[in-house]
């Protein structure tokens, strides 16, 4: 492999894990105000597998999946002042349009980046970027979370909901976490309040006044949860698909409804860089991958059972 290229994993077609294969790429080069980046790690989200299998924003293949990324700057484009060579960096590439992350390189503007706290390896740090700043501009940009308002948070052990929780707290909220009971140690553990066996107990009756719903899941549970916010109150989705009946009984019933989709977010990324450094947030990795096994992570990832996040380790 000369250095002009890289390794990468793309794929020709939809479908299953086994259409991902790893692939040699002519490496890229930073445009005006964009950095390259070494990419030492990079977080595998629902959003990857999902894109894998139906194209969804970005079509028919082919395409370099991935949008979380920890590294080392390779090089500057023209105009960038905030990075130089050698820095190290974490942050979230332009969701939908700027992925790639799941390769040896890859380009973004500077301003989708923030520098990596050292508190964080860079596993840790290529897992958090896109469910931080979905957590960050659910609860913080678009709910205003306020200390002591009730939150709910659904799916509270994976990867938005985790983090989510942890964020919820320290803005001062009370906060409902939702998980099978096997993970109610582990949600109890980032700081929630109460946990709720979804399997065993009908949230809807046991989360009365919530002030703040997150919704990470969609579906049936979407709409009923609108029954436990307080007149006032907001739900917010980061599922903004079929999002019209979901509005339409959220005005019926006196509360609000909004869909959100995680942007690039250099404020946001050094906000939740500033909670990393004050022991309010962590990561956790359930399970590392090597970009040449991004099949196998994909595969894990859609199980459905994975606490935290999965990665995509690309340099030692």
């Amino acid at each position: 492999m000369s250095r002009n290229t890289m390794r990468a994993i793309t794929q020709d077609a939809l479908g299953e894990p086994d259409v991902l294969q790893e692939v040699e790429l002519e490496r890229p080069e930073p445009g005006v105000g964009q950095i390259l980046v070494a990419v030492h790690a990079a977080g595998v989200n629902p959003t990857d597998w999902k894109h894998r299998r139906y194209g969804i924003f970005l079509g028919r293949p082919p395409f370099t999946l991935g949008w979380d990324v920890s590294g080392v700057v390779e090089a500057v484009g023209v105009g960038v002042s905030l990075f130089e060579p050698g820095d190290e960096v974490f942050g979230m590439l332009p969701y939908p349009y700027g992925g790639g992350s799941h390769a040896e390189y890859v380009t973004g503007p500077a301003r989708a980046f923030a520098p990596k706290p050292a508190a964080l390896n860079h596993i840790e740090a290529g897992a958090l970027p896109l469910v931080a700043l979905t957590a960050w501009q659910t609860l913080v940009d678009t709910a205003r979370v306020q200390p002591g308002q009730r939150v709910l948070v659904h799916a509270a052990a994976g990867g938005v909901g985790h983090v989510a929780v942890q964020i919820a707290k320290a803005r001062g909220a009370y906060v409902i976490g939702t998980a099978s009971a096997a993970k109610h140690a582990f949600v109890r553990g980032l700081g929630a309040d109460e946990v709720i066996d979804y399997h065993t107990a009908d949230f809807v009756r046991e989360a009365r006044g919530i002030d703040v719903v997150l919704d990470p899941l969609g579906g049936n549970d979407r709409l009923r949860s609108l029954d436990t916010l307080r007149p006032g109150g907001v739900l917010v989705s980061i599922l903004p698909r079929d999002f019209g009946e979901v509005a339409e009984r959220a005005a019926a019933l006196g509360v609000r409804a909004k869909a959100v989709l995680a942007e690039h977010d250099r404020a946001g990324m050094a906000a939740i860089a500033a909670l990393v450094e004050a022991g309010q947030l962590r990561v956790h990795v359930s399970g590392t991958y090597p970009l040449a096994q991004a099949a196998r992570a994909h595969a894990q990832g859609e199980t459905g059972r994975v606490t935290g996040k999965l990665v995509l380790t690309v340099r030692s």
